[in-house]
């Protein structure tokens, strides 16, 4: 189904500079853990160790000690994003078709809104592949900052290079391109619902609901899901993952570095209301303060394939920061067995998806998901 030639492929990956191997493992989900009050770690760049009940740090050996110092984590981020709501506040998805298909050679699209909770629904665009077989593999694509929102994944405006929810499609996943808050379609209050600490969870929450949406069609194996986003959709896919082990391939591009390299440790970025208030009100934009950073993320992804596409010249985030990440998080996957899941690329641009790191992309959502 892949229109990248073998020889094609291999030539971007060693000119991008992107250590490949030939087979990434689809992993089991990472073990469940029950949830835990935050435990305070004083600094982010070592995985290799877990506080435990008296504070004293203890050396990660083993998958089960690492299971310890992933729920402080979880738990961690909820401290500044407010909490992650339990199952029972979904409610049912009402899938709704809106206005007529569009009907092409490769795929149907449709636009959908559904449930994503009590009177409040998204609205999305769905392709449906045409040709292969049925269930497959399906990805939740997710937009940048931009007000059309999820009309630009779906190839309907905004810019070529991020239309990635319709290639995805043309290569026969089936892709859903939803609405952050705010944006598109999607009017949001954030003040006005006060349940939700933060953008963030909100963005979470909703993307979960996603998920649910997409195990829910008959077109999809519901055990092969992944996530793509560029800017806002890099992070908004690597929160939502965090958190939701369903999700088993993630790819985000110029969408992080580690807290005390972006923008020179200033963090006020991350704190309008579409994001986390609280890394202002209570950690005073203060990287040293928020009790988590990106290194602990990718680790918590662990064993799934994760792609850190990070464009070297990417203004928004500084790219010597995902190298950092990476070097980091690297031990997990290793401590997994998993080492060849971890992947980052970092093309020649800036603050984009440029054609080379986007069949990159896609060609690592093929290996993980088919």
């Amino acid at each position: 189904m892949s229109f990248f030639g073998g020889r094609f492929v291999w030539g971007l990956i060693l000119a991008s500079g992107l250590a490949w191997v030939s087979v990434i493992a689809v992993a089991a989900d990472p073990e469940p853990v029950a949830a835990v009050a935050p435990v305070k770690y004083t600094e982010h760049q070592n995985l290799l160790y877990w506080l435990d009940a008296d504070g004293k740090p203890v050396d990660v050996k083993s998958v089960a000690d690492w299971q310890k110092r992933r729920a402080h984590i979880l738990a961690n981020m909820q401290q500044v994003m407010g909490p992650l709501p339990p199952d029972s506040n979904k409610v049912p998805l009402d899938l709704q078709v809106e206005g007529d298909a569009v009907d092409t050679p490769l795929f149907v699209r449709k636009k959908i809104s559904y449930a994503v909770e009590k009177n409040v629904r998204n609205k999305a665009w769905l392709f449906l592949p045409k040709s292969g077989r049925s269930p497959r593999a399906a990805v939740l694509c997710l937009h940048q900052t931009i007000g059309i929102g999820k009309d630009e994944p779906a190839g309907l405006g905004g810019s070529p290079n991020l239309h990635y929810a319709l290639h995805l499609a043309q290569l026969g996943f089936v892709t859903l391109a939803p609405d952050y808050p705010s944006f598109g379609e999607y009017q949001y209050d954030f003040k006005a619902h006060p349940h939700f600490q933060s953008g963030t969870m909100k963005a979470i929450w909703d993307n979960m609901r996603a998920v649910d949406l997409l195990q829910s069609l008959p077109e999809v194996d519901k055990e092969r899901i992944g996530v793509i986003g560029h800017s806002l959709g890099g992070h908004n896919s690597m929160f939502t993952a965090a958190f939701d082990p369903r999700i088993k391939a993630i790819v985000s591009n110029c969408g992080f570095t580690r807290f005390h390299k972006y923008y020179g440790g200033a963090l006020k970025g991350w704190t309008s209301d579409r994001y986390m208030p609280t890394i202002n009100s209570v950690y005073h934009n203060n990287p040293d303060e928020v009790p988590f950073d990106f290194t602990e993320i990718v680790g918590a992804f662990a064993p799934r394939p994760f792609l850190a596409s990070a464009p070297v010249d990417d203004s928004n985030f500084e790219v010597s920061g995902v190298r950092d990440v990476i070097t980091v998080a690297q031990p997990i996957y290793t401590l997994y067995g998993k080492g060849e899941n971890l992947q980052a690329n970092y093309p020649a641009s800036a603050h984009d998806f440029p054609a080379d790191a986007r069949q990159i992309a896609y060609r690592f959502l093929e290996k993980a998901l088919r």
